[in-house]
């Protein structure tokens, strides 16, 4: 074993020698909306929001408050509201499932597969109701769901598809990158992902104008001509400093990425340990990996070793969406969605972030296959 770091602590995410090294164009970013005393909107905003489309090839981009808010405003545009029912998979952050409900609607939560753990395409069909408006497909972890698949289903019975991209800005499925697929993407610009905003952001694609200037209306208290309100909105918009921290962040992204997908690549060729399961990785997907997922028998006994070694894996996520509390009134039960309880009780999530060292990686490998 490497043991030239044994006494360093290393955890899921650290975020600050990104930031370290990036800190004189941020503070010079802040420097400029300062200046110009534009804080909430205004030309940052305007400025990230025509980049990060120009990074997902789509024809706009809209900058909101955070990436709850992107699912909540995706919803309304599309008029989902109360009556509606909306396929979300079972296995994802529970604001996949937050954005259905803030309209009234009802989330119709569906099992992932066993192996890649995103939503299974085959259990989507039995699901569908007169009442179904749209499906969610989330590309979890950064990875691509089977995009195809699920566009078939829509065309089929006529609903909408949604991308959850909160984790997935700049994967691609099929050599195209995601956020374009279905009438609407949402991203969460959350300090974590991999661009992350110094504060709270999140953000829509859509290459449909209609739905651009819909939400641009929601986004500002429904309104598009100052003290003249069309409809209900709501407070949601970006603000200026968070949209300046996330153009100078874009021009790394790719950059970020791509070490990323080295870390990765070797968690996949040298961990070697069959007590350690990992994820499929489909041949016509790209991650961007924003998380390395696995999964262990005894995930406590893991954790408690691999602490001992001064490794901190995180956990996500350890209850299924159609289990948790907020959602009992559905009606769901222990055994509906057997692939998704499994992993909530057996995933871990492996150190991952662009700063890793080539000797932090030997090491957490070193003591995995030890394990």
């Amino acid at each position: 074993m490497n043991t030239k770091i044994v006494q360093k602590r290393i955890p899921c995410l650290d975020l600050k020698d990104q930031h370290q090294k990036i800190k004189k164009e941020m503070f010079e970013a802040f420097e400029k909306v300062y200046e110009n005393t534009a804080f909430s909107g205004g030309p940052f905003v305007e400025e990230f929001e025509k980049n990060f489309a120009h990074f997902c090839k789509t024809k706009y981009a809209i900058g909101v408050n955070n990436g709850t808010s992107a699912l909540h405003l995706a919803m309304l545009a599309l008029g989902i509201g109360k009556g509606d029912e909306v396929i979300v998979p079972a296995n994802t952050f529970i604001a996949t499932a937050w954005g259905v409900s803030y309209t009234g609607a009802m989330p119709v939560f569906v099992d992932c597969t066993p192996n890649t753990w995103q939503i299974d395409p085959l259990k989507i069909e039995e699901k569908i109701t007169s009442n179904t408006r749209a499906i969610v497909g989330v590309h979890l972890y950064g990875q691509p769901f089977d995009v195809e698949a699920v566009q078939s289903i829509c065309k089929k019975y006529g609903l909408f598809l949604i991308e959850d991209a909160a984790q997935a800005q700049g994967a691609q499925y099929k050599q195209q990158t995601v956020g374009g697929f279905g009438e609407m993407a949402c991203f969460s610009f959350y300090p974590g992902k991999n661009i992350g905003a110094c504060g709270e952001a999140g953000g829509i694609t859509t290459n449909n104008e209609n739905y651009q200037k819909h939400l641009n209306s929601l986004r500002s208290h429904g309104s598009v001509s100052r003290y003249y309100h069309d409809e209900l909105g709501f407070n949601m918009r970006m603000g200026g400093l968070e949209a300046a921290s996330l153009s100078v962040k874009l021009k790394y992204l790719s950059i970020w990425n791509s070490r990323r997908r080295e870390i990765a690549l070797r968690y996949q060729k040298e961990i070697r340990n069959e007590q350690i399961t990992l994820q499929f990785q489909p041949d016509w997907m790209d991650s961007v990996y924003h998380l390395f997922v696995i999964t262990s028998k005894n995930r406590e006994r893991l954790i408690k070793y691999l602490n001992e070694n001064n490794i901190y894996p995180g956990l996500h996520y350890p209850i299924p969406c159609h289990l948790q509390k907020a959602y009992e009134h559905l009606g769901y039960k222990e055994g509906d969605c057997p692939q998704a309880e499994y992993l909530a009780m057996h995933c871990l999530s492996l150190p991952m972030f662009a700063e890793l060292s080539d000797v932090e990686v030997d090491y957490v490998i070193d003591v995995l296959n030890e394990y």
